[in-house]
């Protein structure tokens, strides 16, 4: 018998709270609809718990899929064609996970008011803007191989014969929860809405556009040299890019070869540097529901593999955990496909993580290979100031240009309708066009005098690459089915976008890594940092850095290779410019370290030592400024008995440390007193008000203004994160450098400081009366992780619905440890708060000398239906840092399954 698994102005809304307004009108009707919440509860989630156990038939399949499902759920495919494996995992991925999959569709296609109404048109408006959906059209249906297509095909026959049989409470509880709103029904899947799945991604991991407008941002508090100091340059004598060798030679790139001087100019553009509110655009930013993280410096992961000659294995290891925004459920989903006999036919016996509504293994290993993903925060979008002329054309090199003009017809659950045009630049698409505050932006931007006329103001562009059809998807499969480093290398070609760093194990003994992706050239000497002139045809893009000539290396003379977001290469010397901001090199230098150290003396490292190193929670800021903090004189005993806890201190950020937890508070108020207070307020976190001078160096009180910061806490700066560990790093050996020097910006009066232990001291004693609010009085009842707590929230009724529903879809909170720029980067925005805002999402360790020795590790669980026994029942062994045994052989998994079912055709 089948069995279940269980046996701003009011014009316009702030968009910075866009996500969290998804649910409103879904949570107003629970309100009011759901008095016997309890009742309705049981009632309808067992209703969509999925057979996993005896047999089903799926239609299409040309012969019997196993399904066999291991003690955490998740499941492994055995299938004798590509197209019933790829179909049988439409099916699965749709048991488990069809509400994520279809908000995820609802997002890249910007069709969020047909679920939730009207209330995000707004929000659709500007994704309709971007058009990730008619890119990932374009890429279907002119860049993708037949071969792609036909397994694109295959998965979506999968998913929509879930869908044909189930409905409404079938499918999860928040369906069940919708339709007392509306009568919204699922429309079937296609194949382009797994292909926009990667547009997404590319949002989410897009690098630099938000330090392009902070910098802008800032031109109104600090000059261009101040600036240069909060944006400090990679420290590359202290912290080792990924590679360290290697140049270009007729446009290919030789890793053995001694880097050659840059030919290229790294100047900003001159003639039009935007130096006033942006902060509309970080606002419509901030719009698009973030399926990956916020954006800043926590977006990122760590990855390294080591050979066999400093492995206990004698064959290399390689570890992956990606940093994103903690969901519920996991962003990743966790499988196995497996032909039954692997062929030219059927190439495929992959596992690993993948993410629901995506055919393939995204990050894994097949029984040759393995590989890992780190983002490599390319410079791949730049924002463009277009002139507008008053017949409503714009201006090019002094002549007329029309827009090219598309209209989008937005649809809303309750029946309303609304029509927008989208106005496109030879830049790409107008985004100012979809707030009218970002009408403004180009009216007060001061430029060049050589600049146009502004008229009624500059319209905003983006260029960014992601909107160019390209052929990522063929690179999951690739992927998943290359047999060496020549065929890994290929398949990265194709991975256009997200540009990633891609590192590789074999069981042959080889490692390696590959930088892929479309990074553009610019022109006119521009790098990327700031907004450029759309009026000067020479600043636009001029093609692309040759696939050839991008950084890679196999069997490093070290014998093991790092990627944790730091710089690729030594960017001084290389030929072309990948981006202006990379990630400092904090977690990528504490790796290294700790690997050096591990296999000095012939020492060796093993898997457990590899897992041990995921959890590394070293604070290297905190080793840079105890010393130094516990040289100041504190008068107040009740601060002083908080500073002696810094004594003893190992620089370890446990759970359980109370030196930790005083620490992070000394460090966070640091920052907001020499920097934070003193940020525009387009920066600062929204609803924190301070006194402020209306204009630089005017400190007076009759200069001084109430301002309220208007950033979600997720985004504001100072965040914390590597680059502000440069930024005091820089600043640390001068005590009586200006930014040391705070105002009396705060409610309490008489506590400015004219010199760093001025400030250290008055962070010291803020930080005390800090954490005595928020863990109490008692220093000895202080810990790291009561202040720094990870709650798993639903990405959509579990954000704001009624107390009951949250109940029923959220968990948590759980005590980390780890903290900002940390191995364990369980990452915080220091201008925010201490709640964890991005996580190790995943955590892997694959053994190449015994596959099935290998480890993992969800965040969460397989499933997304909120009371199915797998839905985060990983968490817990997450938090303390354990893994799972990964089976991938038939025999190990046979030995694992605890739940088998056939798919019959």
């Amino acid at each position: 018998m089948p069995g279940n698994e269980n046996s701003s102005p009011t014009k316009k809304r702030r968009a910075g709270k866009r996500t969290r307004l998804i649910v409103l009108g879904v949570a107003l009707a629970l309100v009011l609809g759901l008095g016997a919440g309890a009742f309705w509860a049981v009632a309808t989630v067992r209703d969509s718990l999925p057979q996993t156990t005896g047999s089903l038939k799926l239609k299409g399949l040309t012969r019997p899929v196993d399904v066999k499902r291991d003690a955490q759920g998740v499941p492994q495919l055995y299938a004798s064609t590509p197209e019933d494996l790829f179909r049988a995992q439409g099916y699965v991925q749709a048991q488990d996970r069809f509400w994520e999959m279809d908000v995820r569709r609802h997002v890249t296609s910007g069709r969020l008011a047909e679920m939730f109404g009207k209330g995000e048109f707004d929000t659709d408006a500007f994704l309709r803007t971007l058009d990730w959906h008619g890119v990932a059209q374009k890429e279907y249906d002119t860049k993708l191989s037949d071969t792609t297509k036909a397994y694109l095909q295959a998965y979506t026959a999968g998913v929509n014969a879930y869908l044909k049989d189930h409905k409404g409470s079938e499918l999860s509880v928040e369906y069940a929860a919708l339709g007392l709103t509306n009568d919204y029904e699922p429309s079937p899947w296609t194949p382009v809405d797994s292909v926009a799945w990667l547009k997404a991604m590319a949002w989410d991991l897009r690098a630099n556009m938000e330090d392009e407008i902070d910098r802008s941002l800032m031109t109104t508090r600090f000059d261009k040299g101040q600036i240069a100091e909060l944006y400090p340059p990679y420290p590359y004598d202290r912290n080792r890019p990924i590679v360290d060798a290697g140049t270009v030679k007729n446009g290919t790139y030789d890793p053995q070869g001694a880097l050659a001087a840059s030919t290229l100019t790294t100047a900003g553009a001159a003639g039009a540097q935007v130096q006033t509110q942006l902060a509309a655009l970080s606002r419509n930013i901030a719009r698009v529901p973030s399926l990956l993280g916020p954006s800043g410096s926590g977006i990122g992961s760590n990855s390294w593999v080591v050979d066999g000659d400093h492995t206990t294995t004698g064959m290399p290891l390689l570890a992956n955990d990606p940093h994103l925004a903690p969901q519920l459920p996991s962003v990743w989903y966790q499988m196995g496909l497996h032909c039954r006999s692997v062929s030219e036919e059927c190439p495929y016996d992959v596992s690993g993580f993948t993410f629901s509504g995506l055919p393939g293994v995204v990050i894994g290993h097949n029984q040759t290979i393995s590989w890992g993903f780190t983002n490599l925060g390319a410079d791949v979008a730049d924002l463009y100031l277009e002139k507008v002329n008053a017949d409503g054309s714009y201006e090019v090199d002094g002549k007329a240009k029309k827009f090219t003009t598309r209209t989008e017809t937005l649809k809303s659950a309750d029946g309303a309708t609304k029509k927008i045009t989208v106005r496109s630049t030879e830049n790409g698409p107008i985004v100012s066009d979809r707030d009218d505050e970002l009408e403004d932006v180009g009216k007060s931007a001061p430029v060049a005098s050589s600049a146009p006329d502004r008229g009624d103001g500059y319209a905003v562009a983006l260029r960014w690459t992601a909107l160019d059809p390209s052929n990522t998807m063929d690179s999951v499969f690739e992927l998943d089915r290359a047999q060496n480093f020549q065929e890994f290398r290929a398949a990265a070609r194709d991975f256009a976008v997200p540009s990633q760093n891609l590192i590789y194990a074999d069981r042959s003994g080889n490692i390696g890594y590959q930088a892929p992706g479309k990074i553009p050239i610019r022109g006119g000497g521009a790098d990327g940092s700031t907004p450029l002139p759309g009026w000067d045809s020479s600043y636009r893009w001029k093609g692309w850095i040759p696939q050839d000539a991008l950084p890679w290396e196999e069997n490093p003379e070290r014998g093991y290779i790092v990627t944790a977001n730091q710089a690729v290469i030594d960017e001084r010397e290389y030929p072309y410019d990948i981006t202006a901001d990379p990630g400092y090199g904090a977690r990528s230098q504490r790796i290294n370290n700790l690997i050096k150290d591990k296999t000095k003396d012939g020492g060796k490292i093993s898997p457990a030592d590899m897992a041990t190193m995921q959890m590394d929670s070293h604070s290297e800021i905190g080793a840079l400024l105890t010393p130094m903090l516990l040289k100041v004189k504190i008068d107040d005993p009740m601060v002083r008995e908080a500073q002696d806890l810094l004594k003893d201190w190992d620089y370890m950020q446990d759970a359980d440390s109370a030196g930790a937890a005083y620490f992070n508070a000394v460090w966070r108020n640091i920052l907001m007193l020499a920097f934070g207070e003193k940020m525009p307020k387009e920066l600062r976190v929204e609803g924190e008000c301070l006194s402020v001078p209306t204009a630089k160096q005017s400190d007076a009180p009759e200069n001084k203004v109430v301002e309220c910061g208007e950033r979600e806490p997720s985004a504001a700066q100072p965040d914390g994160g590597d680059r502000w560990f440069e930024v005091v790093r820089n600043l640390v050996e001068d005590p009586d450098n200006e930014w040391w020097v705070t105002p009396d910006t705060r409610a309490h009066s008489g506590d400015g400081t004219q010199n760093r232990d001025e400030l250290f001291a008055r962070a010291m004693k803020e930080a005390r009366w800090e954490l005595t609010a928020k863990l109490g009085k008692d220093i000895d009842t202080w810990n790291w992780g009561r202040a720094h707590r990870l709650m798993l929230r639903n990405q959509t009724l579990g954000k704001e619905g009624p107390g009951f529903i949250q109940w029923l879809l959220n968990r948590g909170p759980w005590n980390l440890s780890g903290g900002e720029s940390t191995v364990n980067a369980t990452g915080w925005n220091a201008a925010g708060g201490y709640e964890v805002m991005w996580v190790p999402s995943m955590r892997m360790v694959v053994d190449l000398a015994d596959l099935d020795k290998s480890q993992w590790i969800n965040l969460t669980g397989a499933s997304g239906h909120a009371r199915s026994s797998h839905y985060t029942d990983q968490t817990d062994e997450w938090a303390r840092g354990e893994l799972f045994d990964w089976p991938s052989s038939p025999k190990a998994v046979e030995a694992a399954a605890e739940a088998t079912m056939v798919l019959k055709p």
